[in-house]
């Protein structure tokens, strides 16, 4: 039991870390302008609005290879390794929802792939 709750915590940090990553990589290619206010739905939004499809491709891959990465490390550590695979996918899906709630202004392909793939993903690396 302990190894699948290190394997779970392992994992989700380890996703969290990818994700924060690749986000930053995304961010220092497709700069926001500057004076955002990352609190401010409304400047959110516009630059959303106003975000090339690679910027926003950057973001999908983010949460993507961020539960790869993550679930493949929860999973090798745990004794459960589908259990700690798919917590990591349960928490990415967790916030794909939370920012798709935030900023309902996302295009609907982002939140159509972002939302419910990170369970096959999951599945996968816990497979490997």
């Amino acid at each position: 039991m302990t190894r699948t709750i290190l394997g779970m915590l392992a994992g989700v940090a380890t996703a969290i870390l990818v994700i924060m990553g690749i986000e930053a990589l995304g961010h220092a290619l497709y700069p926001p302008p500057a004076g955002l206010d990352p609190g401010n739905p409304a400047d959110v939004a516009a630059l959303i609005a106003a975000a090339p499809t690679a910027a926003l491709a950057f973001v999908l891959a983010a949460w993507l290879v961020g539960t790869f990465v993550g679930a493949s490390v929860g999973a090798r550590i745990a004794r459960h390794p589908r259990a700690a695979a798919f917590l990591v996918a349960l928490v990415v899906m967790t916030g794909v929802g939370a920012m798709i709630v935030k900023v309902p202004q996302h295009p609907q392909w982002l939140s159509a792939l972002g939302f419910p793939l990170p369970l096959p993903i999951a599945w996968v690396a816990a497979r490997l």
